[in-house]
């Protein structure tokens, strides 16, 4: 056995190892050659973060390591070759580790037992639960008559505020955050509100609404699938779901969770005119628990996924 890298035209050899190896597992959806091609034709695309295990001169299964993300795949291979699952890991781990990648994270449905055994028998633990929210806006009468502290559009000046409020959660590194919230392709800057307080001490929370007609209607997504919802804070810079009425929002202080993420919601909403949200989408990890407790009132839950972690170096 060998592994080698991604090379033109393993687009369809990668889809096909996938969905071999993957089709029984509870939700499975399968993977096309476009699907893959649209990765590996993304800017910064590595092939040496692709690689594939080959006996006879046949690939027999492949995992993936995305350095700029963190995040690594579980090795996938055809049946009957499931013993070179821990060399072709190694080799993506040791990809990462020849990057500078100190974390990694893997994300998967929390019913692929086997899946995850592998994660937690190659040295991952369980991080956190990311859970997934929907809420009927008639289902939020005290949200509509809501009155509070003045709310605005955020501004570049807000950004360090952002910075200290999403502390632990945001992905987006402090240079990058401007660039990430005011020269975003998939959603305008206009799309954040800021909640001052009252003394004029500068914000107390920040949220966010996203609408639009293309996106994915809540109530049709698989909520048990590891999507991350474009727009929740805690998913900057990762591949993400564009969800019709995207609601997330951070907050200064965690006694000020509930009323702030009331009057934020209420903003949002109302700001969401364009008649295509049915229901309002959020997704929030376990461990902001502050945030957890808004959701959880407020929303209903649809389901979740588990995210391991392991650091590298």
């Amino acid at each position: 056995m060998t592994i080698r890298n991604f090379q033109p035209g393993d687009e369809r050899t990668q889809a096909a190892l996938y969905n071999s190896a993957a089709f029984a597992l509870p939700g499975f959806k399968p993977a096309s050659e476009d699907d893959v091609r649209k990765r590996v034709r993304a800017r910064g695309f590595d092939p040496a973060t692709r690689v594939f295990a080959v006996e006879n001169g046949q690939p027999v299964g492949y995992c993936a390591v995305d350095p700029a993300q963190g995040r690594v795949s579980y090795p996938w291979c055809r049946k009957g070759y499931e013993g070179v699952a821990p060399a072709l890991f190694e080799a993506a781990l040791a990809a990462a580790r020849e990057r500078g990648v100190a974390r990694l994270f893997a994300a998967y449905r929390r019913d692929w037992e086997p899946v995850l055994r592998f994660l937690a028998d190659n040295g991952f633990a369980k991080a956190r639960d990311v859970v997934n929210y929907a809420a009927d806006p008639v289902e939020l009468p005290t949200v509509a008559s809501r009155t509070g502290p003045p709310i605005r559009r955020m501004e570049r000046s807000d950004l360090p505020a952002l910075a200290a409020m999403g502390q632990g959660l945001l992905r987006v590194p402090a240079g990058e955050m401007e660039a990430y919230y005011f020269s975003n392709p998939y959603f305008p800057a206009e799309a954040f509100f800021v909640m001052d307080g009252r003394d004029g001490g500068g914000p107390v929370a920040i949220g966010v609404g996203l609408e639009s007609s293309t996106w994915a209607d809540v109530k049709r997504v698989d909520p048990l699938a590891p999507c991350f919802r474009m727009g929740a804070f805690g998913t900057e810079g990762l591949n993400t779901k564009r969800v019709n009425g995207l609601f997330s929002y951070l907050v200064s202080k965690p006694e000020h969770a509930i009323p702030a993420g009331l009057g934020l919601l209420a903003e949002a909403s109302q700001n969401m005119t364009d008649g295509t949200v049915n229901a309002l989408a959020a997704q929030c990890p376990t461990d902001a628990p502050h945030l957890l407790n808004f959701y959880t009132h407020y929303f209903k839950e649809q389901g979740r996924f588990p995210v391991y972690e392991r650091e590298l170096m």
